[in-house]
């Protein structure tokens, strides 16, 4: 199966590879890696020696975690690691696993760190020069490291952690108790380019077009003479897929778009003018409303929601083509945030949602899985999609959730709903357009919640629908803020929900951040 992130050509050695005890961040240290343009590649910590070491990397990485040093279970650092003859950063839990092994002490903080917090530095060390002498940085733990290994010396402290950053000189072996790869952490992108440039002496080789180069190949060399089938939904990422693919395979791809009856208003024939003006490839439009709706009767639980979505892609998917002859390969247009809020894939980190095109899948697949995008994220996607000559009206397009407005109706799923919910969407869409707040955010929506409150229109009482409003700012889709609209946007969009949209008859505005929220509701 063709892998994303193995970076492409000669930027495939030389990098920064990286242990994953578990972090919700992990994917967020190989991305701030990757836009210094420096290949990097997650393992999981049970990794051979000899597969992490064939990518020859300068540097190695040990993530967060959720665990405990002292835990039963908890991760462990290979016995080669300190033996490889590199740079080893560890971040967060990695620090407290390294200082762990090399003979330090850790312990439980007397008050826990969650959140932003300042530290200072208390001495000289390259992971930190050129820094202010005190930061802001982003905490998440309730141990630390209460006592050094031999040979390390303390680089920073903060009010409640003495030990916030600390270094081995001789050994070139550095850890920090705050994550630099999240956007809260200031300098953080400094930090990292620190690491891996005056540490580890790497060069900036790793691009979009080494990648897309690199892909091409592995497709080629999966499939051979085979066919492959593309799912497309219309949205970015499979729609980047289908013209990478395309590349790989020419007409032995067979795109086809299913009509899932869970899309936005208008959204299947504009869809299909998208695809077949700008992907270059012939699409095959499947109208399966019915049988989604069918299968989603009387489910409102969102798992149970998205693994039903997910099942019944593939049976259309395997009709579509019953009479094509034989397909072996069935492509996806899965990225890295798919895969880390559904399933445990590289170290032991949390299922937040199962994912129509992850988890979502049946047991008995009839297709081997293509997934090429399965480690970039959303922005490293919209790139790529520039290097193989797609669109910009396309490639901007807001994210859109797989199982569609399914994940946005809370409760049942029916079609009077949808009605109501994609209306309400589309004046959402339409004045985020025509104030220019489109191009602002990363994403907005609406959500109709299975709630009814009492309201007054005419003079006559209402019994109806509550909507929300949602738009996040963000960088990937990891994390996310609510979008500081103004209040004129955010009142002319509930005037028009509630004058407009029979059965609604209240509005409400979403601010709550990921974490702890999620962008979408369900």
């Amino acid at each position: 199966m063709a892998r994303a992130g193995n970076g492409g050509g000669g930027p495939e050695t030389g990098g920064i590879a990286i242990l994953d005890f578990g972090s919700q961040y992990t994917q967020l240290i190989a991305r701030r890696i990757r836009e210094t343009r420096v290949y990097s590649r997650i393992f999981p910590p049970t990794a051979a020696r000899a597969e992490v070491m064939d990518v020859r990397p300068s540097g190695l990485v040990l993530s967060g975690g959720p665990a405990s040093v002292y835990a039963p279970k908890a991760p462990q650092i290979p016995s080669w690691v300190f033996g490889a003859g590199i740079p080893v950063l560890g971040i967060c839990y990695g620090m407290q696993a390294m200082a762990h092994v090399l003979g330090g002490r850790v312990a439980r903080v007397a008050r826990r760190e969650y959140g932003p917090m300042v530290i200072r530095r208390t001495g000289r060390s390259p992971l930190l020069d050129g820094l202010p002498a005190s930061l802001r940085v982003w905490m998440s733990h309730g141990d630390s490291v209460s006592r050094l290994p031999r040979g390390f010396r303390r680089a920073a402290r903060s009010f409640n952690t003495p030990n916030a950053a600390m270094w081995d000189p001789s050994r070139r072996l550095f850890g920090v108790q705050f994550h630099p790869e999240v956007a809260h952490t200031e300098h953080g992108t400094r930090i990292l380019r620190n690491y891996v440039f005056r540490v580890c002496g790497c060069r900036p080789t790793w691009t979009m077009e080494a990648f897309a180069r690199e892909q091409v190949s592995r497709i080629r060399e999966t499939v051979g003479n085979g066919r492959v089938l593309c799912a497309i939904s219309g949205g970015v990422d499979s729609s980047v897929m289908a013209a990478l693919v395309a590349r790989a395979v020419g007409n032995r791809l067979v795109a086809v778009f299913v009509d899932n009856g869970l899309l936005r208003r208008d959204e299947g024939n504009r869809v299909m003018g998208i695809l077949r003006g700008g992907l270059g490839v012939k699409v095959r439009k499947v109208s399966a409303g019915p049988r989604f709706l069918k299968c989603l009767k009387g489910v409102t639980e969102p798992e149970k929601k998205r693994r039903r979505i997910g099942r019944e892609f593939i049976r259309v998917f395997e009709d579509a083509v019953r009479h094509l002859g034989k397909v072996e390969f069935l492509a996806q247009g899965t990225l890295y945030p798919d895969v880390i809020e559904s399933v445990s894939t590289r170290g032991p980190s949390a299922t937040i949602k199962t994912h129509h095109n992850v988890g979502g899948l049946p047991r008995d697949l009839k297709f081997r899985l293509i997934e090429p995008l399965r480690e970039l994220f959303k922005d490293e996607v919209r790139e790529l999609g520039l290097k193989l000559g797609l669109p910009r009206d396309l490639l901007w397009r807001h994210p859109f959730p797989g199982p569609g407005l399914a994940v946005r109706l809370l409760g049942p799923v029916t079609e009077e709903r949808l009605a109501i919910l994609r209306q309400a969407d589309a004046i959402v869409i339409d004045e985020f357009k025509r104030t220019g707040w489109y191009g602002k955010v990363w994403q907005a929506f609406a959500v109709l919640l299975p709630v009814r409150s009492v309201g007054v229109m005419g003079d006559e009482r209402t019994y109806a629908n509550a909507a929300i409003i949602r738009a996040v700012e963000s960088r990937d889709g990891m994390t996310a803020d609510w979008a500081r609209l103004p209040a004129d946007l955010l009142s002319r969009i509930s005037t028009r929900i509630i004058n407009e949209v029979k059965g609604v008859n209240r509005v409400a505005y979403d601010i709550s951040s990921k974490p702890p929220s999620t962008i979408e509701w369900e």
